[in-house]
């Protein structure tokens, strides 16, 4: 029997935190079709088949906690879709993607189930979503499937979309130290933190690194005359605008020389030791190919390390490898080559591995390195013959604890003399435990944006977190980067609540964006008219630079299609649950479902920062254990259950009596404000405002916003934000017991 292919219904990327996890996820609706009446114990064939094809599924430990509990489940029978999630998560871990999380839940209509899995890369998990599927189907119907080549074109993906490993380093020591982070493109421009304490990064680069000390770096000679200037030591040298001026140069200070290209990286165009006029003048044409200038310098003998200096101090040291094949006398060397070094299964061409290959057709450095000894890449040397390749370029051996002091004192202060704020430091000696003047040892180069991975995965050593050096350079060790960010769910009021709590935050000094459902503002201003309860309006706010608070509405429908914009908030308001049935589109249904939604606003509260609840609602009231921070409620009345077992606990709650807002901490209780009369309909206390003006007042409570500025604020609050006092808004200030 042959099962027709499953059919995806719908994919929604949510880029923040939802009702499944605080991560980015893609959420798949699936209709698995007459497979609902298939389990996999029921399909010959089908574990013995997909066990084979993904052997790696052991390791899925699934409901049962244990290694092999999906495969167990597999065994006993379960449904297409989840085994749809479980091949989509092992299909990323095999992509170089890591990650474990993922459910399937069946919806209210029969077949059709929502397929949950983590997304580091939205476009890598639609592949492998999309392959996943293809797979479990020719697992089911026995038709075969490419397994190594479909995980060869996922990884392919990821190392085109993803973060590369230096940028990834980076933005892992910020997740690790908590700090919050927003790819801006494509490609390795991340920004770490929110609003005005954001930092960016680019690779090894940062908002701090100058740019002018970046094209300084780049001017070889110029470098060296400004390093000279302070006492460093650096080669004798100069440009030479041609082969013969090379030879001159050379002549000038005395061989064997090195020559070089001034604006070149990664040790191309270099070639060393050159004594003889047709070396040096062969290897001008190689370095004018990789440069705009060529540099004539004095041969400085050792081995090259690069030192990393990051925030003024060395965080990694590397060692070269000498490039050198031993001849056996039946070989040529292109032959050796491929066997001696480019088989080491550390050694290839992209960024993940710490060797790269040699390959004489891209090397022409490499070419004149083999004529010097006599040889070609065809050559068969005697057996026990080592062939010199290349002296620089393979740094891969961590030295970082063997680096003399003095010599890490002279690398920082080359950073320091050109203006660098992350430098890779190259230094020519014979051993970098001693000091440079003993050795005449020099410092050859100063990096801009400098490699990382050689410090991640070295050859041989420790690998070294490099990547939260630069952030703790970025970062002092109690800064997070973050911005106090306030959101707001519910239904009722909570425009209302959001206008109100960022127009205190701006009485408080703060520049404030807000977006919610009446549009989105900075400060006073508005800058788009339309409904900004969305994703897409938070992040907007999140890397402005000149916003300092955030106030972010969330609609149930927001949290559910698309995420929150932030990863935590400072505040998180929650005023009702109401309007499940609004939400059929999600399958939600009822308030108990709209619970598990709505959560997510208190889910992401931080421990310093506090849940604002609305007392009077049973489904909010259950979201109180749920918050990292502090609790505190809001209700019309002071007995309202939960309001009285809170102050019981010594909690914190604002209530109303005889027209007045009323803060109490446990069992002491004042006079807050008079109820301002635009709250009041007909001599009647209007519920839902003076509801939203409690919640308000809370959550500048928890902001910490003085109590004279949120009588203030309450009192000058502009309604509708058209400059004008509604009529009676104003209160009488109420003196505190």
């Amino acid at each position: 029997m042959k099962f027709k292919d499953i059919a995806f219904l719908r994919i929604t990327p949510l880029r923040g935190p939802s009702m499944w996890t605080y991560r980015p996820i893609i959420e798949a609706w699936v209709d698995i079709g007459e497979l609902e009446d298939w389990p996999s114990n029921r399909i010959p064939g089908f574990y013995e088949r997909l066990s084979s094809w993904l052997p790696s599924l052991i390791e899925h430990r699934c409901s049962e906690g244990e290694r092999g509990g999906f495969l167990q489940r597999l065994r006993e029978g379960t449904w297409a879709a989840h085994i749809l999630e479980h091949v989509t998560l092992e299909l990323q871990n095999l992509a170089g993607q890591r990650t474990g999380f993922g459910k399937a839940r069946q919806t209210s209509r029969p077949g059709v189930y929502k397929v949950v899995v983590r997304s580091r890369q939205e476009e890598v998990t639609r592949a492998c979503l999309a392959a996943a599927r293809d797979l479990v189907m020719a697992a089911i119907n026995d038709t075969g499937y490419d397994v190594p080549g479909a995980v060869e074109r996922l990884r392919a993906l990821a190392d085109k979309v993803c973060l590369g490993p230096s940028t990834a380093s980076i933005v892992e020591g910020a997740v690790a130290r908590g700090i919050p982070f927003i790819r801006l493109n494509e490609g390795n421009l991340v920004q770490l933190g929110h609003g005005a304490r954001q930092r960016r990064i680019w690779t090894a680069e940062t908002d701090a690194t100058s740019a002018i000390a970046e094209s300084i770096s780049r001017d070889k000679d110029l470098t060296k005359s400004l390093l000279a200037s302070c006492g460093l030591p650096i080669p004798a040298g100069r440009v030479a605008r041609d082969p013969e001026d090379a030879w001159a140069a050379a002549q000038e200070i005395g061989t064997p020389v090195a020559v070089k290209p001034t604006d070149a990286n990664h040790a191309r165009g270099v070639s060393l030791e050159l004594s003889e006029r047709g070396q040096i003048e062969a290897a001008w044409h190689v370095a004018r190919q990789e440069g705009s200038e060529v540099m004539v310098e004095r041969y400085v003998p050792g081995i090259e390390n690069r030192l990393l200096v990051v925030g003024g101090r060395v965080v990694a040291a590397s060692r070269g490898q000498i490039s050198q094949v031993v001849g056996d006398g039946k070989s040529r060397i292109t032959e050796l080559i491929d066997r001696q070094i480019n088989s080491d299964p550390r050694c290839g061409e992209d960024e993940s591995f710490p060797l790269e290959p040699v390959l004489l057709e891209r090397e022409p450095v490499i070419v004149l390195e083999l004529q010097r000894q006599g040889y070609t890449g065809d050559s068969v040397p005697p057996a026990g013959r080592k062939v010199l390749l290349r002296r620089y370029g393979q740094l891969a051996d961590d030295v970082t604890d063997e680096v003399h002091p003095e010599t890490a004192q002279a690398a920082v202060l080359a950073a320091r003399v050109v203006g660098l704020d992350i430098a890779g430091i190259d230094i020519v000696v014979e051993d970098i435990a001693r000091p440079l003047e003993e050795q005449r040892g020099a410092i050859v180069e100063v990096n801009a944006g400098p490699g990382l991975l050689m410090h991640l995965k070295p050859a041989s050593g420790k690998p070294r977190p490099v990547g939260q050096a630069i952030v703790d350079s970025l970062f002092p060790a109690d800064d997070d980067g973050r911005i106090p960010i306030v959101g707001v769910a519910g239904a009722q009021g909570a425009s209302l609540v959001a206008r109100l709590v960022a127009w205190l935050l701006q009485l408080g000094g703060r520049h404030v964006g807000l977006a919610c459902r009446e549009g989105l503002f900075l400060d006073k201003r508005q800058v788009d008219g339309r409904d900004s309860a969305n994703w897409a309006a938070g992040q907007r706010l999140l890397i402005n630079r000149a916003v300092d608070a955030a106030v972010i509405e969330n609609a149930a429908a927001t949290i559910l299609g698309e995420g929150l914009a932030y990863d935590r908030c400072l505040v998180g308001i929650v005023t009702d649950s109401r309007g499940a049935e609004m939400l059929g589109d999600f399958d939600i249904h009822n308030e108990d479902q709209l619970f598990h939604v709505l959560r997510t606003q208190v889910d992401v509260v931080l421990p310093e920062g506090a849940a604002v609840l609305n007392a009077a609602d049973s489904q909010v009231v259950r979201m109180a254990g749920l918050s990292d921070g502090e609790v505190i409620f809001y209700g019309l009345c002071a007995d309202l259950p939960a309001i009285a077992e809170h102050r019981a606990r010594g909690g914190r709650a604002l209530f109303l009596r005889d027209g007045r807002i009323m803060l109490a901490t446990g069992a002491v209780e004042g006079p807050f404000l008079e109820l301002p009369l635009s709250a009041m309909s007909a001599g009647a206390v209007d519920g839902e405002r003076a509801a939203s003006l409690l919640a308000a007042v809370g959550a500048a409570m928890a902001l910490g916003i003085p109590v004279e500025t949120i009588r203030v604020g309450i009192d000058t609050f502009e309604q509708g934000g058209n400059g004008k006092r509604a009529s009676g808004s104003r209160p009488r200030r109420v003196a505190n017991n």
